[in-house]
């Protein structure tokens, strides 16, 4: 057997894992649970609950970046009620300036006075003319704004080296070297100090439409360039890694790259109601319960896609020392009808919420191998936190997802044993539940569930062997139907409530899933 078939009969046998439930549950219709010790060693890294913007659509321009006379509360033209948004669910890094855009940015054109910047085409998203007011100053304020790490992608597939080394020297360094006195010219006497950096976008498409050998051979002569300055901390240099299950492309950058010449590798993984990336990608609203269906069981193949990867990186790095980061996932639908094709807006109903609550249940399963991950986008843009119309904004269910889950951030992963029982629809089936659970640094423990069946309650007694604790609590996000989303005339149609279904009994916790909802625990 072949090295791929092997990669491939794995990332099978994984997703038949995923999608068995053999036993489903005891006779009385309850699912017992087991919360393992877990691994102390094994954190669940802040950076899985990263964001994306990119230069696409209204994610920057009318998103965070706003015309002067627009009368929201502003700090120069970010836009703060998203910015105050943003920090109440600790987004703990931003991706930037994209996605395909990256790769034909050329920073030089984003820095210095706003009226002398040139303006440029936006090839890639609706051919929109950008005039770069929105540069490298803006978004590294925007960071600090949001008190965020700023992770930006360096073209690689349209610039230079020199190019790149620049950048990387204009805001790092703090010696008197020309770009530092530009640096400081330009309003910043510091080194901003940007530790993230992606070698390239998609190297394998929109990034230049490489083959895995050539990429490689061009990280190494990139990566060679990407100095450390002594005023700031270390690069972590990340590599574009694989398009979905693309074992190829994982294999060649780990058996091609030293491992001291990059600190990550990317994965870039979307769920697509439709399954197809031809014709119709399925729409965001109005969906039947067949197609909210499809959507998951498209979605809980992001487990097999990373458990495949993981082990393509294991056999390279035993220990674990490059991070995978699925730096772009999340729902993909048809656009809104009316919009503009090339800007990617879609609406974001409980579907996507319990897409979101899945794929970052799986992302924590997988703390020891995966240690980042964007959402695709934050604002405006496909599965995004925030949509605004002028003067309104709104908070998505996705975001309300990222609100309840923010207690993982940074906590140790406690493993969970159990067999979720299915989700029938026709012939096929799919786990109903799904689920992950951390231990703070304080000692509490917090549980997060997903019920994906439309129909049924899933009863849970879960045993927690040494974990004390006297008290449950617990907030919910759920609506009516899977299909319901919040709009700028009923903002609140789907939002957050207390949850009083979780009982202590005796030493064990017994709570009650509603259908189709999102559900996490405090146990204190």
């Amino acid at each position: 057997m072949t090295t791929e078939n092997l990669h491939n009969r794995l990332c099978q046998l994984a997703l038949a894992v995923a999608l068995a439930s053999p036993l489903a549950a005891t006779a009385q219709g309850t699912t017992t649970v087991t919360v393992q010790p877990g691994d102390p060693k094994v954190m669940i890294s802040k950076h899985i609950y990263g964001h994306f913007a990119e230069h696409l659509g209204r994610c920057i321009y009318d998103g965070f970046w706003v015309d002067e006379k627009l009368n929201v509360p502003k700090q120069g033209r970010i836009r703060m009620d998203i910015v105050e948004a943003l920090r109440k669910i600790k987004v703990p890094n931003l991706r930037w300036p994209g996605g395909c855009f990256a790769d034909t940015y050329h920073w030089r054109d984003g820095v210095g006075p706003t009226a002398q910047r040139p303006k440029m085409l936006n090839m890639w998203w609706g051919n929109n003319l950008e005039d770069n007011s929105f540069g490298t100053h803006e978004f590294l304020e925007l960071c600090q704004l949001l008190n965020t790490e700023p992770y930006l992608a360096a073209n690689v597939g349209s610039g230079t080296v020199q190019e790149m080394a620049g950048w990387m020297e204009y805001l790092n360094s703090n010696d008197d070297t020309p770009l530092v006195l530009e640096r400081r010219k330009n309003g910043h006497s510091e080194p901003y100090k940007v530790s993230w950096w992606g070698i390239g976008n998609e190297s394998w498409g929109c990034g230049g439409n490489m083959t895995a050998e050539y990429y490689t051979d061009v990280y190494k002569r990139y990566a060679t360039f990407a100095h450390n300055y002594p005023a700031s901390p270390p690069l972590k240099k990340i590599v574009s890694g694989a398009n979905g299950d693309d074992a190829h492309w994982t294999e060649t950058c780990m058996k091609n790259i030293p491992l001291n010449q990059m600190w990550g590798l990317t994965l870039h993984q979307y769920t697509l109601p439709t399954g197809s990336w031809t014709g119709s990608k399925g729409k965001a609203t109005g969906f039947t319960e067949q197609e909210y269906f499809n959507t998951l069981r498209n979605c809980l193949k992001m487990d097999a896609v990373v458990t495949k990867h993981a082990a393509i990186m294991d056999k390279y790095d035993k220990d674990k020392k490059v991070a995978l980061l699925v730096d772009e996932w999340g729902v993909w639908t048809d656009v809104e009808p009316g919009t503009n094709p090339g800007f990617l807006y879609q609406q974001n109903s409980l579907r996507d919420a319990l897409v979101a609550g899945t794929t970052l249940n799986i992302f924590n399963n997988h703390a020891d191998r995966v240690r980042g991950a964007n959402l695709a986008q934050a604002v405006n843009v496909l599965q995004a936190l925030v949509l605004t119309d002028k003067e309104r904004m709104l908070l998505t269910p996705t975001y309300h997802v990222f609100d309840l889950y923010q207690v993982h951030q940074d906590a140790q992963l406690l493993p969970l044993q159990f067999q979720s029982p299915d989700y029938v629809m026709g012939s096929e089936k799919i786990p109903a539940l799904n689920a992950s659970a951390s231990r703070a640094a304080n000692g509490t423990v917090h549980i997060s569930l997903v019920n994906l069946d439309t129909k049924k309650t899933q009863k849970l007694e879960t045993a927690l062997p040494g974990v004390s604790w006297k008290t449950v609590s617990g907030r919910i996000l759920t609506s009516r139907n899977v299909s319901d989303y919040n709009t700028f005339d009923k903002p609140n149609t789907v939002q957050l409530a207390s949850f009083n279904g979780a009982r202590k009994r005796g030493d064990k916790l017994s709570v009650e899933v509603p259908p189709q909802s999102v559900l996490v625990l405090e146990l204190k």
